[in-house]
């Protein structure tokens, strides 16, 4: 009976977690969820169904009007049609030393269709990202074959729970700065011009804690076996 309650509540655990955790993976998110400042970038818009018993069949993303970008280029997804939308900008942005004078605003995919319990990526290649934002908010509407409209356009709030329909975001990081990165090598250079005497000190106290942990290994073993022969012993006697 008490190995039936705790089965019982491990299963109703689990089945807790994956209901509460069902709403956050099923959004329309966007991957990888970072990138830098000022730079470019290739980024997958993953849209899962999950949906029972009907299909996606197109997808909408579009653009943040305040951060136009200068390029925008899809790569192509077997079984669907891609179409990228422009408008003119009242602000033409110079680019490379060239004026850009649109930007993309929209991209839609149709033609192909995502069956429930099945996710599609769709990637994109984009730039030059803003580097005056912390963040690019991208509004998703996904469209089923039962006429079913979801639109994942809900920015979320600091300190506030997550939206019910949340649009995507991609945080954008400032570009690490020269000197930053850690040169390993150097380290292993001054590591081998050490004192020999320290290293063989160290060596020596590595070794003393190995055999150490081995003794005491040794003494939970013959332990735990003198617990199982004794808790043996106990239920002859009480039989």
């Amino acid at each position: 009976m008490k190995t039936s309650r705790v089965s019982f509540a491990a299963a109703l655990a689990a089945g807790s977690v994956l209901l509460l955790s069902g709403t956050a993976f099923a959004h329309v998110g966007v991957q990888p969820g970072e990138a830098t400042k000022g730079g470019y970038a290739t980024i997958n818009f993953k849209v899962p169904n999950e949906r029972d018993g009907a299909a996606t069949t197109q997808l909408e993303v579009n653009f943040p009007v305040d951060q136009p970008l200068s390029s925008v280029m899809p790569q192509d997804v077997p079984g669907w049609t891609v179409n990228v939308e422009k408008t003119k900008l009242d602000k033409p942005l110079t680019v490379h030393g060239k004026q850009i004078n649109e930007a993309v605003t929209k991209v839609t995919w149709t033609g192909g269709k995502i069956e429930s319990g099945r996710f599609q990526q769709f990637p994109l290649s984009i730039g030059k990202l803003p580097d005056n934002a912390d963040k690019m908010v991208f509004k998703a509407i996904q469209t089923y074959d039962n006429g079913e409209v979801v639109r994942w356009i809900e920015e979320a709030k600091e300190g506030a729970a997550e939206p019910q329909n949340p649009a995507p975001v991609l945080k954008l990081n400032a570009a690490p700065a020269e000197g930053d990165h850690h040169d390993a090598k150097t380290d292993g250079d001054k590591n081998a011009a050490a004192d020999p005497k320290d290293s063989h000190d160290e060596a020596a106290a590595k070794t003393g804690s190995d055999t150490t942990a081995r003794a005491l290994g040794v003494a939970g073993i013959v332990i735990g076996l003198g617990g199982v022969a004794f808790g043996i012993a106990s239920r002859r006697r009480t039989s």
